[in-house]
């Protein structure tokens, strides 16, 4: 998570959606970069409004939010290929002997497996029942967009970005039955996509 404090930016890092190249990028401009623990770096709209909103003073603007979201199936695609690498093996989150179909039946499941737990993109930029969402939210596929919203916000020339935190490829078939129970059971994960920029 980044503050722009002069610029009236708050950067909310949703996991798995490349903001790791863009705090590589911009956290020289940045007034406040949360890097670790992970609770901090990757606080979503909830945290921020309710805790860390006020501990930030006035500035030249008041401070908006923006977040990034990925399509929620490419997005549980990068969490599962992500925990096939060797730094999870033999810990509960390895997906190493874990199938996608088994990944996403654990994903969608009451009880959680440890690979499996993992969120919601949802509750990271919205917060219904405090009526917070994030002021600008953009899809991971609209990159030349959120650069070119940074360029103008931060007076800066945000051109191209390093990949960094790439995961592994995998197989990421799924049954059209699975897939259509869980567009079903995260519907509103897909409908804030769908709006998203």
């Amino acid at each position: 998570m980044m503050v722009f404090w002069k610029f009236g930016l708050a950067f909310l890092a949703v996991p798995k959606t490349g903001t790791h190249a863009y705090q590589a990028a911009l956290a020289d401009q940045a007034a406040i970069v949360f890097r670790h623990p992970p609770g901090l770096k990757h606080m979503g709209i909830r945290m921020f409004n309710n805790r860390f909103r006020k501990l930030i003073p006035d500035g030249p603007a008041p401070i908006e939010t923006l977040a990034v979201i990925r399509e929620p199936l490419d997005w549980l695609g990068s969490w599962y290929r992500y925990r096939l690498l060797p730094q999870f093996s033999g810990q509960p989150e390895s997906t190493r002997d874990v199938s996608f179909t088994k990944f996403i039946e654990g994903y969608l499941a009451e009880e959680q497996p440890g690979y499996a737990k993992i969120g919601r993109q949802s509750q990271m930029v919205t917060a219904p029942d405090l009526g917070y969402r994030v002021d600008h939210l953009f899809k991971y596929e609209s990159q030349k967009a959120l650069q070119d919203f940074l360029s103008d916000r931060l007076r800066i020339d945000l051109d191209v970005l390093e990949k960094i935190n790439v995961s592994p490829q995998a197989q990421l078939e799924l049954p059209t039955e699975l897939r259509s129970h869980l567009q079903e059971m995260r519907r509103n994960d897909f409908d804030l996509y769908e709006e998203a920029i």
